[in-house]
């Protein structure tokens, strides 16, 4: 349920209303806004008798939200979520970022060497990852801490902010002492422990959609990082598991529209991991702009023949370059 106040309420009006709340057994968080303040009510298992709350002092209307993911709707949050890393800003308005590395962080020459080309290129972030969710268990896994440091020297060498995974909710504190943006990967977007302690940071996170999610699973799964009082969420759409097997999944470009319209986060694309194939990457990246993303995550090495990771969908060093040259034209297209 949400509780729009006049514009002329007072504050004693609304601690009325959230007291009013309380009584009732459940949370109201306040919800301030350019002309008035709403009052969110969480903790709800059914519909709510609002006759104790409609005639109260400075209440316009009551409205009855019926979504599980209720603070990431727009229904309790009409204007937009700007979120910004280093340089950028990510949201709806602003110009589209760019996310670019390496599947997995090798070795200090292959990621400095990748970081200094996407940087002189245009990409806003680094991406890279240290701690590497494999399907099977005897494939490279990750350098782990010795990943991150070696993020951290290729950040200093370029200036560019880092994304990287986070696995385990163990594994947070470390992250956070080396990542700008923390990522949730696809398998991991219903680990709930991962999410609620990803919630208790002030870092942005990067959540992905999972291969066999909902959209109702996806934003509800951003609901638990929100709900614990970080809500700096970044959305990644990164293809959904489908009959199709001619590409390593089917990326759903409905998603963004869609989302745009549901909720007020943030919402990129990452179309290497969509596609799985290089040559497909470029055109996904471009519709994915075309349809409304906040920015596209591309990966990106040095010599994809040899990558310990994913090396059939990153693109080469030239390949990117001629991208970002396609992309700039495409973004001044749109107006950015």
């Amino acid at each position: 349920m949400l509780i729009v106040m006049h514009r002329k309420a007072s504050r004693k009006h609304i601690d009325a209303v959230t007291l009013a709340v309380k009584k009732m057994g459940l949370t109201a968080k306040s919800i301030p806004g350019s002309q008035r303040t709403a009052i969110g009510v969480l903790g709800n298992k059914g519909y709510i008798d609002d006759s104790n709350i409609r005639y109260l002092p400075g209440v316009k209307e009551v409205i009855h939200v019926t979504k599980p993911y209720k603070m990431v709707s727009r229904d309790f949050h009409p204007r937009e979520t700007l979120i910004k890393v280093g340089d950028s800003e990510i949201g709806k308005g602003k110009k589209p970022v760019v996310i670019a590395g390496p599947c997995a962080v090798e070795s200090e020459d292959q990621i400095v060497k990748t970081a200094v080309a996407v940087k002189r290129m245009g990409a806003d972030l680094l991406r890279g990852g240290a701690f590497k969710p494999r399907t099977g268990p005897h494939t490279f896994q990750g350098l782990k801490k010795e990943g991150l440091i070696l993020l951290a020297l290729a950040k200093k060498e370029t200036g560019l902010p880092v994304v990287t995974e986070v696995m385990t909710p163990e594994n947070v504190e470390l992250v956070d002492q080396y990542a700008d943006v923390l990522q949730v990967g696809a398998r991991n977007m219903q680990n709930f422990d991962l999410l609620r302690e990803l919630g208790r940071i002030k870092k942005p996170v990067l959540l992905k959609r999972g291969m066999s999610a909902t959209i109702e699973e996806f934003l509800g799964a951003a609901e638990y990082i929100y709900a614990e009082g970080n809500h700096k969420v970044i959305l990644c759409e990164r293809g959904i598991r489908t009959f199709e097997t001619a590409t390593r999944y089917s990326l759903d470009l409905s998603v963004i529209p869609l989302v745009n319209e549901l909720s007020h986060l943030p919402l990129i694309v990452d179309p290497s991991h969509a596609t799985g194939k290089r040559s497909l990457v470029p055109p996904m990246a471009k519709a994915a702009l075309v349809a409304g993303a906040h920015g596209i995550m591309v990966e990106v090495h040095p010599e994809p023949d040899k990558a310990l990771s994913d090396g059939p969908q990153s693109l080469t060093i030239e390949e990117f370059g001629k991208l970002m040259e396609e992309i700039k034209n495409l973004i001044s297209f749109l107006g950015f």
